[in-house]
């Protein structure tokens, strides 16, 4: 053979084996056959075929019987891992829940890996629980004194609840309600500065747990800051809208008194109008009398007599002003 002859054949001889290993995971089946899972190597060829990688089921199987998982079936893992769940998750969940006494079956670690949830956390959560900080809830006492409540949540997952139950945010707004509710009554805000605890005994008490994949093992207060003064504000509030329609009316009067005062000042310049068109009638009748004969000289003058004397008294009885120094 030539030398290019050799190398051509030793490359193919190379491609096949790298082909024949992947395909047929030798090894893998190998390192299964020492650890005691019974897996052929024929199903591991079958799982290429079926998209399926045979190292992540091979190691769960291996895991899994060395952890002493007898319900692991080679057709459930690769069931899961077709419908696009965690298989190492749920893997490591059924170990970790075996060696904390907590049960755990593969159907409900499977649904809720499929749900969405992290399985393998739900499981160290409920043997290490975690605690929740929730934000400043604000609440006012009914001596209107507003409070800045901060609580610390310890819960444990419920893994019952896990598939369907609320999260964490539904546990934050029910344990938000609640210290609403408890501080809102509160006779005086000083009580509930006294007795921080009572916040906690009483939303502990409305189980707000229920329906949540948590289960609320304490709620510890851990800060309360005093606000604003709400009673004195609204009463604030109150009073100014209280002024402001106080002058509304008093401005709405006002406007009456002008109108009217104007209506006055027009019926009286009217009547003045009409005061002055009748004395200009006057000299008019008066002549027309004497034009006519009923009205004699004799008759003008004593008229006039009489005006002047009436303009006279009329004199007299003002009285004259004081001379200024």
């Amino acid at each position: 053979m030539t030398p290019g002859l050799i190398a051509i054949l030793a490359g193919a001889i190379v491609v096949l084996l790298v082909l024949f290993f992947y395909y047929v995971p030798f090894f893998l089946w190998l390192s299964a056959k020492v650890s005691g899972v019974n897996i052929s190597l024929f199903q591991l060829f079958l799982m290429r075929i079926r998209k399926v990688p045979p190292t992540v089921i091979g190691n769960a199987l291996i895991e899994g019987h060395k952890a002493g998982l007898k319900e692991l079936r080679r057709d459930d893992l690769e069931a899961h891992y077709l419908a696009g769940g965690h298989v190492e998750k749920v893997v490591h969940a059924l170990v970790s829940a075996s060696k904390a006494n907590i049960d755990l079956s593969f159907q409900m670690a499977t649904a809720i890996d499929l749900a969405g949830r992290d399985v393998f956390n739900a499981v160290q959560m409920s043997v290490n629980p975690k605690v929740i900080d929730t934000p400043p809830v604000t609440a006012v006492a009914k001596d209107g004194i507003q409070l800045v409540t901060k609580a610390r949540v310890t819960v444990r997952a419920n893994i019952k609840q896990l598939v369907g139950g609320a999260g964490e945010d539904t546990i934050l707004a029910r344990v938000g309600e609640g210290i609403v509710s408890s501080i809102g009554s509160a006779a005086s805000h000083k009580e509930v500065l006294e007795n921080p605890d009572s916040i906690s005994k009483l939303v502990l008490r409305k189980g707000l747990d229920a329906g949540t994949a948590f289960e609320i093992l304490s709620i510890d207060i851990a800060d309360i800051d005093i606000g604003k003064n709400i009673g004195a504000t609204l009463q604030m509030d109150q009073a100014q809208a209280d002024k402001n329609i106080a002058q509304a009316k008093a401005e709405e009067r006002r406007a009456m008194a002008v109108a009217l005062e104007q209506e006055m000042k027009a019926k009286a310049q009217e009547a003045r109008a009409k005061v002055i068109e009748a004395e200009a009638d006057v000299p008019r009748a008066m002549a027309e009398a004497f034009r006519n004969g009923n009205l004699g000289i004799m008759d003008y003058y004593r008229m006039k007599n009489i005006e002047a004397d009436t303009q006279m008294r009329d004199a007299i009885a003002k009285p004259s002003s004081a001379p200024q120094k």
